[in-house]
């Protein structure tokens, strides 16, 4: 009995140390850091395909060079929001969303100098979204794991960027806008007329539906 008795009590304090562990398990991320994961996800899986693009069709090498980065930077990035989205089980979109293939879609019909101005235009205004975002989730995310991969995740979105507006100053592409904190504006992003008629729907990475902060301490790229 006195065996009997010890192993009861062990047992019950085997599943007392595993409950904080499988509570811990079970809890469910914030509405927040899923969304951010499910549109990083998109963006990366956008960004993958015309940065193929770039480096299919693009007349400039620096936009080829460039595409050819993104594709490196965004599968790594990706990498990451899939591991991060199976622990917390959150399911992941598998294409990216209707608006960036229609981008997608309009790059891959254009071609020589047309394409290399449109496909910098496009990437711009995805940048500038998914930073936006990014600053967001590190403002307003409460998961630590989600937080943790977007405070990775802004540098290098912050290293495209800049090589983005460096290239367009080179072609002659207008580059958006920023606010008086240096934020790049989506606003400005939306009006600028796209070379090659590519305007019409949002770059990659242009449909977050993260709200974007009034206010963030986390600095922005700097367009110089």
């Amino acid at each position: 009995m006195l065996g009997l008795k010890r192993l009861g009590l062990l047992a019950a304090l085997v599943v007392a140390g595993l409950a904080p562990a499988a509570a811990a398990q079970a809890a469910q991320p914030s509405t927040q850091d899923s969304q951010y994961l499910q549109a990083l996800h998109q963006v990366n899986l956008a960004e993958i395909e015309s940065g193929n693009l770039a480096q299919q069709k693009g007349q400039n090498q620096q936009v080829k060079d460039l595409g050819a980065q993104f594709v490196t930077d965004h599968t790594q990035l990706d990498q990451t929001v899939q591991d991060t989205a199976q622990q917390l089980n959150v399911k992941l979109p598998g294409a990216p969303t209707a608006d960036q293939q229609k981008v997608v879609n309009k790059l891959k019909k254009l071609s020589g100098a047309e394409f290399d101005k449109a496909w910098v235009t496009a990437e711009l205004a995805g940048h500038v979204q998914a930073i936006q975002a990014t600053q967001t989730e590190i403002s307003q995310g409460t998961e630590q794991s989600v937080v943790q991969l977007a405070q990775n995740a802004l540098p290098v979105l912050q290293a495209h960027y800049d090589a983005l507006v460096a290239l367009a100053q080179t072609l002659g592409v207008p580059v958006p806008q920023t606010s008086a904190s240096g934020t790049p504006s989506p606003g400005a992003t939306t009006t600028t007329p796209a070379p090659g008629g590519s305007s019409e729907a949002p770059a990659p990475g242009g449909t977050f539906e993260s709200p974007t902060p009034e206010n963030t301490e986390t600095p922005a790229p700097s367009v110089s």
